[in-house]
């Protein structure tokens, strides 16, 4: 493979060779399609095409080329059947008809003689603690676990949560839950007692998993008493299942203090339970699977309820033609269970391929904790999050001076726009010869809609292409499609994972005001994006939280791209303030130890930002900050951050990992000149 460190977005700076080209899945499929039928595809971008101007074809050969197991198979399955409406958003219905179940899909390894001994899911704690399960332990496991559950009455449709860390537990919990057809739903503990009970109360659980504690930097945190309130406040729980993580010798005895009827030590209960054949509900394309939550900083989460069908389908097609997922493949995804990168990461099982699992911090015991978790488990694709890779840079790692990472061919990235510069510093300091995918999607449709390409070259600040069967647009505030032209990113067809709906809103007003109410029949997204004449996506940052100096439209991301650069800044967050009947830009600087924010340092803050974008994307103000307030799952909450400059509500602190970091933006006297 060759690739360029030329700074034009014009030049890629990562390029497969076509040997290469022909060797991945995406190639094959592409063939497929031709051969089957007649299409004459030459390129991704014709093949994009095709597949959504063949809806039914496209998905239905999805379905049979990654192995999805479904009830009647997809060659017996009519077009009409594959999908009724195409046009229709919402309310299309897709596999009309067919029935499948999550968790027999996710471990279909297990019946592989060639697969069943190899490695499912391989744990590490940032204490250097390891586990490891192979599919058919892992099948046996799940086994025992669905029919403790089935003897505790959860039946299709009922609730079964977990607030648990990102370990084998969690995904055996998952995975017993949904071979039932019951629906699973996660936050990660680091979520405060208001936070989760935000979340569950509104979805009401049978069952609670959760741990007595966990770490992060080095500290152990319980949740003996968070558990405690929340079997409290929570009426519907008939059972509580406590698996003891603090405890590593063995995992027997849990360090709660109380433990009445309706609660039991995991590792105890399982201990006396024997593997047996899984009986695997057959449920409906659109039976619920999962609820997810909005991050709920304006508000009590919205509680987003994806289809099983959908979400195995889109992950199989993300997983197999855009990432190029193998059963040879170690998979890995530095997330928590409060963030849908999880529940993309666990469906990697259907794949065939091993999982590492990581809970702890990314930076523990040092910065190059994760880059060591490479050359140790021998991961190919490894996906973490754009602040990642910019603090890893900032923390001065240079991987490719001290790091093998032979076995590393794909870096994802996602959470929020990956800055040019972080494109140069992966090629430059991690690894040259690789794919660096930035993703982007969301919990609202536990996917993704542009997406890594491995067909296809990388360019600085691009994300390569949208995804396969996605009509993903870019409107302007007429409704109309631009290229090469800033909008919002909309999706202009149905498709499979669109969202059930919301729960509890019976007449889907909610949902159609979250994503259908701007344009008629279209997915509005919520980010402000671009396409360009190539097929790349550019992201510019959410919709919300665009700036309008003097009317025009700037992108968050703009701005933090070029304050990334300084070596003396850590992070910011800009925010438009209402002043003189405008809107002035105010930037926040958290500095790096020991800087300090002065008027020379100001002064060229500003002319980095204006000398690389516009006048416009100048801010009126640069004020240093000690903390900046974000989401759990890691995002900079710049909402709550104009909430506060305005002396607004924040209506929910609880979704903020750090809400004390609010005050320091209240009353600020350098906003008041």
């Amino acid at each position: 493979m060759t690739q360029s460190t030329g700074k034009s977005t014009s030049t890629p700076i990562w390029q497969p060779v076509q040997t290469q080209i022909e060797q991945t899945r995406m190639w094959e499929f592409m063939q497929l399609v031709n051969q089957r039928f007649d299409a004459g595809l030459e390129n991704y971008a014709q093949l994009h095409t095709w597949s959504i101007t063949h809806t039914a074809d496209f998905w239905s050969l999805v379905v049979e080329n990654c192995g999805v197991k479904m009830t009647p198979e997809a060659a017996e399955i009519a077009s009409a059947e594959v999908v009724d409406d195409v046009s229709r958003l919402p309310g299309a219905k897709w596999f009309q008809g067919a029935t499948l179940n999550f968790a027999e899909n996710l471990l279909q390894a297990a019946s592989d003689k060639t697969l069943a001994a190899k490695p499912a899911l391989i744990f590490r704690g940032e204490d250097k603690r390891r586990e490891s399960i192979t599919y058919q332990a892992l099948y046996n496991e799940v086994s025992k676990l669905a029919a403790w559950l089935r003897q505790h009455d959860v039946q299709p449709g009922d609730r079964v949560v977990g607030v648990m860390p990102n370990c084998i537990e969690t995904v055996i919990a998952m995975l017993a839950t949904t071979s039932l057809g019951a629906i699973w739903s996660s936050c990660s503990p680091d979520f405060g007692l208001n936070g989760i009970l935000d979340r569950f109360q509104q979805v009401e659980p049978k069952v609670l998993f959760v741990v007595d504690g966990y770490r992060y930097a080095g500290k152990s945190i319980s949740l003996s008493e968070r558990i405690e309130k929340v079997k409290a406040n929570i009426s519907s729980l008939q059972n509580v299942v406590v698996v003891p993580f603090l405890n590593s010798g063995g995992l027997h005895e849990s360090n709660l203090d109380a433990v009445d009827s309706t609660t039991v030590c995991y590792a105890s209960m399982m201990s006396e339970l024997s593997p047996s054949v899984i009986h695997f509900e057959p449920v409906s394309f659109d039976h619920p699977l999962y609820i997810m939550y909005s991050s709920g900083t304006t508000g009590v989460p919205k509680c987003i309820v994806h289809s099983v069908g959908g979400t195995l389908l889109q992950h199989r097609k993300e997983h197999q033609l855009h990432c190029d997922l193998r059963k040879e493949d170690v998979f890995f995804y530095f997330t928590t269970c409060g963030w849908m990168m999880w529940n993309w990461l666990v469906t990697g099982l259907a794949g065939g391929a091993t999982l590492v699992l990581y809970d702890g911090s990314p930076f523990h015991p040092g910065p190059s904790a994760l880059m060591d978790l490479i050359d140790e488990e021998n991961i190919s694709l490894f996906g973490t999050s754009a602040k990642y890779i910019s603090a890893l840079e900032k923390a001065g790692v240079k991987p490719v001076n001290s790091h093998q990472l032979r076995s590393l061919r794909t870096i994802f990235s996602t959470g929020s726009p990956l800055a040019h510069e972080s494109f140069d510093y992966v090629y430059r300091d991690i690894k040259s010869d690789l794919c660096l995918s930035s993703i982007s999607g969301g919990t609202d449709i536990v996917s993704c809609f542009a997406l890594g390409n491995p067909v296809l070259p990388v360019y600085r600040g691009e994300l390569q292409c949208v995804g396969l069967g996605m009509n993903v647009q870019i409107f302007n505030d007429d409704g109309k499609t631009v290229l090469n032209e800033k909008g919002e990113l909309v999706c202009a067809g149905a498709f499979p994972s669109c969202p059930v709906g919301f729960w509890n809103d019976d007449d889907n007003s909610k949902f159609f005001k979250a994503y259908f109410d701007r344009f008629e029949g279209v997915w509005a997204h919520g980010d402000y994006g671009e396409i360009t004449e190539r097929g790349g996506v550019i992201i510019y940052g959410r919709s919300d939280a665009i700036l309008n100096p003097g009317g025009v439209r700037i992108g968050t991301a703009e701005i933090y791209r070029q304050v990334e650069k300084l070596d003396y800044i850590l992070e910011s967050v800009a925010v438009g303030q209402q002043w003189q009947d405008d809107v002035r830009v105010i930037l926040f600087v958290r500095m790096q130890p020991g800087e300090k924010l002065s008027e020379d340092l100001v002064a060229e803050i500003k002319q980095v930002i204006r000398r690389n974008t516009t006048p416009r994307h100048v801010p009126a103000k640069v004020i240093q900050i000690e903390d900046i307030p974000r989401t759990i799952s890691g995002k900079i909450a710049e909402l709550a951050v104009r909430n506060m400059i305005h002396n607004e509500a924040v209506k929910n602190t609880d979704a903020l990992a750090n809400p004390e970091a609010l005050t320091l933006f209240a009353d600020l006297p350098e906003l008041r000149v």
